[in-house]
């Protein structure tokens, strides 16, 4: 008896788990059924890594990649270059991610009858980006290292995020044989999401920041500038002696002495605590894509290494993605839409996926984002000529990042403060010299292709 009874014990357990293990899956089928038929090893669904079927369009309805076509991308050889890191290359060295992550809206794949009831009739996948304004940002970047990245900050529309360099699908380099001369380092990598630059002094807003939040009467002050200011036995310098200036003067010539002095007084608490309200050390998720994380860390900062981090400097990385989405807060009154690249999804006459738009924590007072837009505006005027548009407020800040001997990483970020044109953009180049002499003219270029771009629209 007592052997019968164990056996029994053991059957009600085994049945029991069999039962755990029917729930486990009938719920986890129900929950994440569409990301398994949609995986990128599905015979179904992909041939060779590519999609079966469906069309990738920008914003404007024009196509940029089709996969029911023997020759699935642009007829146009600037628009498949403009698009490459966007879409993906053949060779799968830059992966198609877009349509990875939107693989499952793309056919009418149902979880009763699976793959069998499957409809690709007018399967579309609509971008926010504007092809024609990504070709004129790969044409101003002439095949320099960088991002361009603008995105309307009311909406979360990306309306540009472009990678350079970059090569036509349709003809790949061979960049083991043809990397000599370093022209295709780093050309598989999505510099606008996945790269880090040293922001040099574009940083300085974020220091500013949160030396307003902590001192609101900063912005009367004013400030001494000998040429060099010795911090902890190390030299900070300047091009030149500023002698006395204004808080938004010393803003506009990016003295460093003037910050090195702003980023002490503010000290490393606030100092972090801005970086991580702005969400510069942080990844977030943008349409199946993860932006790499920024670095801000002074946990073991000299006040020497401090102030070297306020302007810009010491271990200080930014995302280009992340950095423009606090330009937009900052032109939104300290908060700003999430930004997002995918606009909806049709498939069998029907619309599989509409974006929900979202809006960002608040990162710096209402209070704080109009002092930095009428110093940022101030910039412009007195400074970046070459960036002003008639017609619309630009406003900006320039940087030059030192990252090695006669090698600089050129940045410049800012936003329009139009409710007609609201877009936050940044332009990064890699040993580009000086921000606002490299990068503004290319920002300048392509802010007026997008706001062509929205008034096409209206």
């Amino acid at each position: 008896m007592k052997s019968i009874a164990n056996r029994t014990w053991f059957a009600l357990v085994l049945a029991c788990v069999l039962l755990f293990g029917v729930l486990t899956f009938v719920i986890r089928y129900f929950m994440f059924a569409d990301r398994w038929v949609s995986f990128t090893g599905s015979p179904h669904v992909y041939t060779n890594g590519r999609l079966d079927t469906g069309e990738i369009v920008d914003r404007s309805g024009e196509v940029l990649y089709s996969a029911d076509s023997k020759q699935p991308y642009s007829d146009s050889t600037k628009i498949r270059k403009a698009t490459l890191h966007l879409l993906g290359d053949r060779a799968g060295n830059i992966p198609p991610r877009l349509l990875r992550a939107y693989a499952s809206k793309l056919f009418g794949y149902d979880k009763l009858n699976g793959t069998a009831a499957m409809e690709t009739d007018g399967a579309e996948l609509k971008l926010t980006v504007s092809a024609q304004a990504q070709a004129v940002a790969l044409q101003a970047m002439n095949g320099r290292k960088g991002a361009v990245g603008v995105y309307n900050y009311r909406t979360g529309e990306i309306l540009c995020a472009l990678s350079s360099p970059s090569f036509d699908p349709l003809d790949p380099p061979n960049v083991e044989k043809e990397n000599t001369d370093g022209r295709w380092d780093g050309v598989y990598i999505y510099r606008f999401f996945h790269a880090t630059y040293t922001p040099g002094s574009i940083f300085k807003l974020t220091t500013l920041a949160a030396a307003l939040d902590n001192d609101p009467g900063l912005a009367d002050e004013t400030f001494v500038c000998e040429g060099v200011r010795i911090v902890n036995g190390e030299r900070i310098t300047c091009p030149k002696a500023h002698g006395e200036q204004t808080l938004k003067e010393a803003l506009a010539h990016s003295c460093n002495c003037a910050f090195a002095e702003i980023t002490l007084r503010t000290g490393k608490s606030a100092l972090n605590g801005q970086a991580e309200a702005t969400r510069l050390t942080q990844s977030i998720e943008i349409d199946g894509i993860n932006t790499r994380q920024g670095h801000f860390d002074l946990s073991g900062a000299e006040d020497n290494d401090l102030a070297w981090a306020g302007i810009g400097q010491y271990t200080d990385l930014i995302n280009p993605c992340q950095y423009m989405v606090w330009m937009g807060a900052i032109g939104g009154g300290g908060v700003a839409a999430e930004p997002y690249l995918v606009e909806s999804t049709r498939c069998g006459g029907r619309q599989t996926y509409a974006v929900d738009r979202e809006e960002t924590p608040r990162m710096v007072s209402a209070e704080t984002a109009e002092k930095l837009k009428t110093l940022m505006r101030y910039n412009v005027k007195e400074m970046y000529g070459s960036v002003d548009i008639p017609g619309v407020e630009v406003c900006a800040k320039s940087g030059t990042a030192e990252v090695g001997t006669d090698n600089n990483t050129a940045t410049f970020a800012g936003f329009i403060a139009d409710e007609k044109y609201p877009l936050a953009f940044i332009v990064v180049v890699e040993e580009g010299g000086a921000g606002s002499s490299t990068c503004a003219p290319i920002a300048r270029t392509v802010l007026e292709a997008c706001i062509n771009v929205l008034d096409g629209e209206r």
